[in-house]
Order: C-alpha cells, then sequence, then structure tokens
C-alpha cells in the first residue's frame, strides 16, 4: 500500500511548478519506489493465507479461551494447541496431512497438567515423540514441565517427570535443535527487559539435567524489544536450523498486531556466529494478536495462533501458504546452507578424485612392470574377453584385437599371443575440513580394477583395464550424503624411450550414478544423477640405477572433462531443489620422484619402495545452477573446487614368488591445507600354465569372473558375478567340477 500511495502522491505533483530540482527529485522517487517494489517481489515469499481453525470452547465445548502455542507430530495427522488457561494440550487429528480444515478435536485424548502448572504457552516434542516440553508461566513460576509418553506424540498418555527452573525472567518458548544437544529459549524478560534468545549446550539429547549457557542472543543492534514490544511469544526454527523465527504483538513500522520476525543463522542452529535480520511479516490482516508459530515438515506451510482474549475474537490457528521451505520473508538462499554448498562441492571433488582412482592403479601397473620387467614372463596367462553383450561382442572381435597387435593389418599376432592379467583393490579413506562457506566431508572409496595387458614386438606394453568403483561420502552432522557408483574403461600403453626411460598415457571414459540425499534433519530430499566422464594422462619417467637401488623422477599430466546431468530432488516439495547440467573440467600436473631397492631370496624377491609427489591441481572452477521446484528461484554457487597444491606420499613393497604368485601392496597420504585422503592398495598378479585360463564378461550393467582350470583329468570352473549399478548388491558364486571327457 505504501508504494500506492507514493505513487498516487507523485501523480498529483502540478506540472506547472516543474523545475529541474524537481525533475531530478521525481525520478529520484521512482526509482526508490521500483527498487522497494521490485525487493517486496524478490522477498515477500508468504504466499497466500488459506483457511482458520477456531479452538475456543464454543469448539465442542472443550477449547483454549487463550490459545498461545501449535504444534503437530511429524508426518502432520496430528495437531496440538496450548494455552494460558484450560490446563491442557488439546490433541486434534487431521485426515489430511497439515490441512487444519480437516482436524477434528479428540475431546477425551488431552493432556490435563492443571496439577503442575496453570499457564502453558508452547510445546516441544523429543526426536521420537516420547517426551513433551511445556514452557510454564505460571504466575511467580518460569519453568519447563517435562512430561513422558506411554504413545509417542499421543497427548494424552503423559505423566508428569518434574520440571526444571532455569532462572528465567519471563518464559515464553524453547526450542531444540534436531539433535537434542541444544536447547534455545525465548525470554521475555532478558536483557533487562528487552528480550533475548538462550542458547544452551546440553551432555545428552534432550537432557535438562545440565544445560550449560554459550550464548545470549539480543538482536541485529543488541535490542530486539524495539521490534516486539507489547506481546513476545513464538520461537521457531527451520528443519535445517539456518533460519530463526520469533513472533510478537507489538507496534511495528509495519503493522500495529504483530509479525512474523525471520533471522538468517550462518552456523545452523548456533546463535554464535552472524545473525542477519532479514524482515517482517505482518499477520494483521487476519490477527489480532499474535502469539505462536509452528510449520509444516517442508515448510510451504506456516501455522500461527490468535492469543486475543476477546469473546468476539475468534482465537483460531490461521494456515499460510508459502512458496518456499521455510520461506516467510526470503526462501533459504542454498548456496549459504554449509550442507548444501558442501554436497555440491563433493560431487564436483568426487568426479575429479575418479579421474585420479582411474589412472593410479593402471600407473602403478606399468610401474611395477618397469621395477619387474627381468622377472615376470607377461606372455604365460591364458586371458579372454567375452561379451556377451551384441554390441560389446563386436568391440571384442574388432576393437580390441586391433588394439593390441602391433600391426593392425596383422590380426595372426593377437590370435597366437597371451595376455597377462592383473587386479588392484583399493581403500580410500579421507576427509576434509570444515569451511566458512561449507560443511565437513568424510570419504570412504572403494574399488577394484581389473587389467589385461601384452608386450608386442615393438617393445610397446598396450593394456586395457576395467574399474568398479564406489565413493560414500557423509556431509556434515545432519545426515547428507552422496553415494556414487562409477564404471571406467581405460586403454593404455607404456612406450621406452630408451633402457630405463619410459612414456606412459591412456584414455579412458567413465559412467556415473550418484544417489543424493539432502538432510536438513527433520526432513530430508534425495536425487538421482547421472553422469559421463572423459580422462587421459600422459607420464614421462627416467630410471637411474646403482646395484640394485632405483632412483625414478617422474612427471605427470593427467585432464578430463565431466558432465552431471540435471536432475530434481524429491521428498520435500518446499525444499526440492533442481539442479542443471554441470560441466566439471580438470587439468592436474605432479612431479614427483621414487625410490626402490630389490632384495632376492630363495624363493622370490621383495622391492620395498617409496613415493613422493607434489601435485597442483590447475582445473578451472565451475558452477552450479539451481531453483526451488516449488517456485523457479534461481541460485548459483560459483567457484566450486578453486585450484589446490596437494603432496602425496606413499610406500610399499612387490614381492615376487617362484611359483607364479605377485603381490603389490602400497600405502598413500595424500595431504593438502585442508583435507586428506588415506589409500590402501592391494594388487595381485597370478602367472599359471597353459591348463588354466581366466575369462572376463560384460553383459549391460553386470561383469562377471571365472577361472577354469584342468586338474588331474577334471575339469575345475569357478565363477562370480556382480552388478555394479544395482541399489541391493547380489554377489554370487559358482563352482563347477565335471570330467573332462
Amino acid at each position: 500500500m505504501s508504494s500506492i500511495k507514493n505513487i498516487l502522491v507523485v501523480s498529483d505533483i502540478k506540472m506547472g511548478i516543474l523545475n529541474t530540482g524537481l525533475v531530478i527529485k521525481f525520478f529520484k522517487i521512482i526509482i526508490f519506489i521500483i527498487f522497494i517494489f521490485s525487493n517486496s517481489i524478490a522477498f515477500a515469499a508468504v504466499s497466500s493465507f488459506v483457511d482458520n481453525k477456531v479452538v475456543h470452547p464454543n469448539d465442542g465445548g472443550i477449547g483454549q479461551n487463550s490459545p498461545t502455542g501449535v504444534s503437530f507430530n511429524p508426518n502432520g495427522t496430528r495437531m496440538y494447541v496450548t494455552g494460558t488457561s484450560g490446563n491442557r494440550i488439546m490433541q486434534y487429528t487431521l485426515t489430511t496431512p497439515f490441512d487444519i480444515s480437516t482436524s477434528t478435536l479428540l475431546e477425551g485424548s488431552i493432556c490435563n497438567f492443571s496439577a503442575v502448572a496453570n499457564d502453558g504457552l508452547n510445546i516441544n516434542f523429543n526426536s521420537d515423540g516420547t517426551k513433551v516440553f511445556l514452557t510454564d508461566t505460571s504466575s511467580g513460576v518460569e519453568d519447563i514441565e517435562i512430561f513422558s509418553l506411554t504413545t509417542a506424540y499421543d497427548v494424552s498418555t503423559c505423566v508428569s517427570e518434574g520440571n526444571k527452573d532455569l532462572g528465567i525472567t519471563e518464559l515464553r518458548d524453547i526450542e531444540f535443535s534436531n539433535d537434542g544437544y541444544k536447547l534455545f529459549i525465548f525470554d521475555k524478560g532478558g536483557n533487562g527487559g528487552n528480550h533475548s534468545i538462550l542458547q544452551y549446550s546440553l551432555l545428552s539429547p534432550f537432557d535438562l539435567s545440565n544445560p550449560t549457557l554459550v550464548k545470549e542472543y539480543i538482536g541485529p543492534n543488541g535490542d530486539i524489544k524495539d521490534n516486539i514490544q507489547k506481546f513476545a511469544q513464538g520461537l521457531k526454527f527451520s528443519s535445517d536450523g539456518s533460519k530463526m523465527f520469533i513472533t510478537g504483538g507489538g507496534a511495528t513500522s509495519t503493522s500495529t498486531k504483530g509479525g512474523v520476525y525471520e533471522f538468517t543463522l550462518a552456523s545452523p542452529f548456533d546463535l554464535r556466529g552472524t545473525v542477519t535480520y532479514e524482515g517482517e511479516y505482518s499477520s494483521a490482516a487476519q490477527i489480532l494478536e499474535l502469539a505462536g508459530l509452528t510449520f509444516s515438515a517442508d515448510g510451504l506451510k506456516m501455522f500461527l495462533v490468535d492469543f486475543t482474549d476477546d469473546e468476539d475474537s475468534p482465537r483460531a490457528v490461521y494456515e499460510y501458504d508459502l512458496t518456499c521451505g521455510f520461506g516467510v520473508v526470503k526462501c533459504i538462499d542454498p548456496t549459504k546452507n554449509k550442507d548444501d554448498v558442501a554436497s555440491i562441492e563433493a560431487q564436483s571433488e568426487a568426479t575429479k578424485k575418479l579421474i585420479q582412482h582411474n589412472t593410479y592403479p593402471v600407473l602403478n601397473r606399468m610401474e611395477w612392470l618397469r621395477r619387474n620387467s627381468e622377472r615376470v614372463n607377461l606372455t604365460n596367462q591364458n586371458i579372454k574377453f567375452q561379451f556377451n553383450n551384441a554390441m560389446l561382442n563386436s568391440l571384442s572381435d574388432t576393437f580390441i584385437p586391433l588394439y593390441f597387435s602391433n600391426d593392425s593389418n596383422d590380426k595372426s599376432n593377437y590370435q597366437n599371443s597371451s595376455w597377462s592379467f592383473w587386479s588392484e583393490g583399493t581403500i580410500s579413506i579421507g576427509n576434509t575440513g570444515n569451511t566458512n562457506q561449507s560443511s565437513s566431508k568424510s570419504i570412504d572409496t572403494s574399488a577394484i580394477t581389473l587389467g589385461a595387458d601384452k608386450k608386442g614386438k615393438d617393445n610397446i606394453m598396450r593394456g586395457i583395464a576395467l574399474r568398479f568403483g564406489a565413493d560414500d561420502v557423509d556431509v556434515g552432522d545432519l545426515g547428507s550424503a552422496l553415494d556414487m557408483s562409477s564404471f571406467s574403461l581405460t586403454f593404455y600403453e607404456s612406450k621406452p624411450k630408451g633402457e630405463q626411460r619410459f612414456t606412459d598415457n591412456l584414455i579412458g571414459m567413465s559412467f556415473i550414478n550418484s544417489d543424493l540425499i539432502n538432510n536438513s534433519g527433520s526432513v530430508s530430499t534425495e536425487g538421482d544423477r547421472y553422469g559421463e566422464q572423459l580422462y587421459g594422462s600422459l607420464s614421462l619417467r627416467d630410471t637411474f640405477s646403482k646395484d640394485q637401488l632405483n632412483f625414478t623422477p617422474k612427471l605427470k599430466i593427467n585432464y578430463g572433462i565431466t558432465h552431471l546431468g540435471a536432475f530434481t530432488e524429491t521428498g520435500a516439495a518446499g525444499l526440492n531443489l533442481k539442479y542443471d547440467d554441470q560441466y566439471i573440467g580438470n587439468f592436474t600436473s605432479a612431479l614427483g620422484t621414487s625410490l626402490d631397492n630389490t632384495y632376492d631370496f630363495k624363493n622370490g624377491s621383495f622391492i620395498p619402495y617409496f613415493d613422493f609427489e607434489y601435485y597442483a591441481d590447475m582445473s578451472p572452477s565451475s558452477k552450479q545452477k539451481f531453483s526451488y521446484a516449488s517456485n523457479d528461484e534461481s541460485f548459483t554457487l560459483e567457484n566450486i573446487n578453486n585450484s589446490t597444491h596437494n603432496f602425496i606420499s606413499g610406500i610399499g613393497f612387490d614381492f615376487i614368488s617362484e611359483n607364479g604368485l605377485n603381490l603389490m601392496t602400497k600405502y598413500t597420504r595424500d595431504q593438502a591445507k585442508n583435507n586428506k585422503n588415506d589409500s590402501f592398495i592391494i594388487a595381485l598378479d597370478y602367472r599359471t600354465s597353459h591348463r588354466s585360463s581366466y575369462a572376463m564378461s560384460i553383459e549391460d550393467t553386470s561383469t562377471k569372473l571365472s577361472h577354469n582350470k584342468e586338474l588331474n583329468g577334471f575339469k575345475i570352473n569357478l565363477d562370480s558375478h556382480y552388478d555394479f549399478f544395482k541399489d541391493d548388491q547380489d554377489y554370487g558364486v559358482n563352482l563347477k567340477i565335471s570330467n573332462k571327457f
């Protein structure tokens, strides 16, 4: 209305008295009006008033003369109303969740607290609904009454467990963090009567026995009473703790009947950091005297209570629609939410790490071959690839023979030669610390790489490797997570450039499937995201030897591009985000060296080694665009994963036995300024006679490994299978023994 009035005032300006100064002032006013109006469009998130539910005694003869608080169970099928008269918590059942027009008062299902309290303002449940906490502001007593519920979220089964008096001057409302380790109290008499929010830490969840005061918040300017002068009442947080809401019924700059005041917290459920006042939503159009508030689980509905002690007033619970979850004044900005930022970063980091994880096993293999070139017969295995999928079968019949052949026109060389089979299993554990912009991340990676290679007449080693990997990333403390599975195919070759000098290069592709959980505490959203990746690596190494000690300096460059597809979250309508396609570039360089020595024994050789590498990530920063699914308000997270500098060290050994079993183990520490990653690698290479063979087959998304052996007139066949994109993995091993005749 103020914008309309300003326009009317401007329109009444008489043209005859215009001068240059007035014209300038006129345009300033217009610009100011446009600015205010545009901001009101961008920030006003309350969509509309929906309905109200009268809760005073005319409702079936039982009710609240002076209602002050409203709460719901998590799924919105029950509503609870408290007040300063009646000495009871009223319980309603809703046939449609969070739709108060479908609510029915359960007259016999109340919690009567007249024996322990008089004025119950608001209630809060613990995480499983087996306890309820009532704020009691009886004459001369300001405490928290504690009740246990024999049936979760059924207040008619309440049993008093006593109370807790924290010395609050005028207790109005309490709130807990999702994990129950933090308690917040709205004290109208705090800060010398100017109102304050008190933050306590608890020794165990929802345990009020020994709370410790850690912060008293008194407003953005040191005094929140200026906005809430007459009746301070309600306190609520968004499900992720990034927003705090308080209500008051005093005069304000925009209303004489109170409003909802919104604050953004830099850290979830923590008033010790920066707290930004976002503004007020006035409820004056419907409510005479505003008291408590609450939200639906997804934050798309807001519920307010009219306290007015007047027989002619409705004394009701009011329902409002919001255009985005918990967006009373402004929608939650995901780029300011540390868990949301960390989740986006985790997706980008995981794809970049995938390139590193794909290249390391292959480079390890080529270095292993260099260390053991004089001890290993690389052509003593009979490895064959069997692709049951028609397209991949064609690949095996044409491309693979051409790739492994010294001469693409001479296929007989492929048919008469054999390949050496190798495998490498990796377990990697890492973490990235908390920053000002994002939450901490805990990263677990497990993978198996299966490869085959052979040496051609040109002395070039060529090979192919398949990697099946799984990355589990836990984000923050509320349960957000990323589960990424990947399938990668790599072609590689190692070219000698002299007696001890080699050029190693590889090229490959990955297919990515990610399951995402974005948990805001009481509700969570989920999403499935698919992606593709192309990558390559070039490594130059030269070895200087003295006796059996080898010193190998090396230079390596990794490069690649990843595409992550668009997707939309599900699970919480008001918090669901739509993500656009994202493209992530990767360019890293590394300079390092390795040392190894050889010790020969009767039954084999033992080769310990040490690696050290300086790793510079010079990848271009990427960005992620996304928007709310409910109202299409869009955001962009810029500068994801800026360049980093890492130091990578590794220690391990090779064991080469005379019976054909070769073992390589390696422990690696990848250390950067704000993160670290520990990896443990086990690689096996087993050489058998001409009577044994290995086979690997791929059909759609599953892989099958088999081992066939002839022994004393019998055929022994061992098969195993694994579906690398299946949610509930099905592992299987089959053993078959038959007479070879």
